[in-house]
């Protein structure tokens, strides 16, 4: 490498290495944005696939059951699109899609502690929606704000 080349801008996945290993805050953002791209992803094709868990509608509280309009099967298909958006969201724009999946893992835990037999899984859950505000507030310096048609960026 020459001099003159030592002088460029690092662009791309090694600039994103580099300052995760200068930056602690940020090495924590890039992180929570990988585990909750990945996860919801993970779990929402799964929904679908069936190789981590076999029975999804098993999760369901009976009051939840109740109030569909038609099969917890059918529920857990919804749920696993809607898994599968969250990841896809999160990678796109962390800043929002990270309250989005807070908001998720809050109904998922209100439906769990309603259902006995699921407490360690409600606290699990509360740990991730801990995680997905952390990303949320990292996101709030690290991920631009949507900006208006003008280019600049939003005073709202």
């Amino acid at each position: 490498m020459t001099a003159a080349g030592a002088d460029l801008p690092v662009r791309g996945l090694p600039a994103v290495l580099h300052r995760a290993r200068t930056e602690p805050a940020y090495a924590s953002f890039v992180a929570l944005r990988i585990g909750y791209v990945v996860l919801p992803l993970w779990m929402g094709i799964d929904k679908y696939a069936k190789v981590l868990n076999t029975d999804w509608p098993g999760y369901l509280a009976p009051w939840t059951v109740d109030l569909l309009p038609f099969s917890a099967q059918t529920a857990m298909y919804v749920v696993g699109a809607v898994e599968i958006l969250a990841g896809v969201l999160v990678a796109l724009k962390p800043r929002y899609a990270a309250y989005v999946v807070a908001a998720w893992l809050a109904a998922i835990i209100i439906n769990l502690l309603t259902y006995p037999g699921f407490y360690d899984i409600a606290l699990r859950d509360f740990g991730l929606l801990v995680g997905a505000l952390a990303l949320a507030f990292l996101a709030a310096t690290y991920d631009r704000p949507w900006t208006r048609a003008t280019g600049t960026p939003s005073q709202d």
